[in-house]
């Protein structure tokens, strides 16, 4: 009996990549910079479906002194104060990693340590700005 040729040995044992289902994203495990993609598509998509209510919201701080105090009665309960925060956290994420999208098309930090510190950096600088945003939003400071 013959042997196979190299090539299909070498096909035969190359690790295969398959696709994920989604019920599978738990346990899989993505680098540093994985996590930042994936939130940065998020909150892409969260400023886009925010947006008419941010709009609306802004326009109603502005109409006059009655809109505003409403405003301010809608903005005091916790669930819309949980929402102002997932678009403050969206904005900071979508703006921290945009910066290292632009870095990295220009070539700056494309190798993988420097992408993957990049990737750590962009949590530790949106994470701890947005906690820094609650504070005043849930009446800390």
């Amino acid at each position: 009996m013959s042997t196979p040729p190299t090539h299909a040995l070498a096909a035969r044992n190359r690790r295969q990549f398959r696709n994920i289902h989604v019920t599978q994203i738990v346990r899989y495990r993505l680098p540093p910079s994985g996590w930042v993609s994936i939130l940065h598509r998020v909150s892409g998509a969260a400023l886009f479906l925010l947006l008419p209510l941010l709009l609306w919201l802004f326009d109603l701080s502005l109409m006059s002194e009655l809109s505003f105090a409403r405003l301010q009665e809608a903005a005091s309960h916790g669930f819309v104060k949980l929402v102002l925060l997932g678009a403050i956290w969206a904005f900071l994420h979508h703006l921290v990693a945009g910066v290292r999208y632009l870095l990295l098309d220009l070539q700056v930090g494309i190798d993988k340590r420097a992408a993957r510190k990049s990737a750590i950096a962009v949590l530790a600088i949106s994470l701890p700005l947005t906690l820094l945003a609650a504070l005043p939003l849930f009446g800390v400071v």
